[in-house]
């Protein structure tokens, strides 16, 4: 392959990892858009494939290994939280009775949840209970402790 054609190739990667980061913001193609970059300057400076895959390659894992996490952080990437999870620690009232292993309803913030408790307890009627977690849809609640 002459130098035009490996010039090319490069620049072709470039856009496709770019496209592919824009769709999916995973922040990880970003860095192969960048490592193709390098390549592609070390084709324009008229060094070898090998040494034009050898900078794709170090330019992208190092990228990879040293900014993702940073970026990550910044960019909270995979940690959207919802107001859902607001919901968590708050006290709801069963209005469905709900038997060990079985699911119930409870009333928090005036809206009704299907609702879980612990494998070994029954909640009655109008028990208050606490919001342990969040499984899909449903509440993870336990009895609330009276203080």
């Amino acid at each position: 392959m002459d130098g035009d054609t490996l010039s090319i190739i490069w620049a072709v990667l470039i856009v496709c990892f770019t496209l592919v980061e824009a769709f999916t913001l995973g922040l990880t193609s970003i860095w192969f858009a960048v490592g193709s970059l390098a390549a592609l300057i070390a084709s324009a400076l008229g060094f070898n494939i090998t040494i034009q895959i050898v900078s794709f390659i170090v330019v992208a894992i190092v990228l990879l290994i040293y900014t993702r996490p940073v970026a990550r952080k910044i960019f909270k990437i995979g940690q959207n939280k919802t107001n859902i999870d607001a919901l968590i620690g708050k006290n709801a009232t069963v209005i469905k009775v709900i038997l060990p292993m079985e699911v119930g309803q409870v009333k928090l913030n005036g809206q009704i949840w299907s609702a879980k408790g612990d494998e070994h307890e029954t909640y009655g009627i109008g028990d208050l209970v606490e919001v342990l977690a969040i499984e899909g849809v449903k509440l993870i609640i336990k009895k609330r402790v009276e203080e």
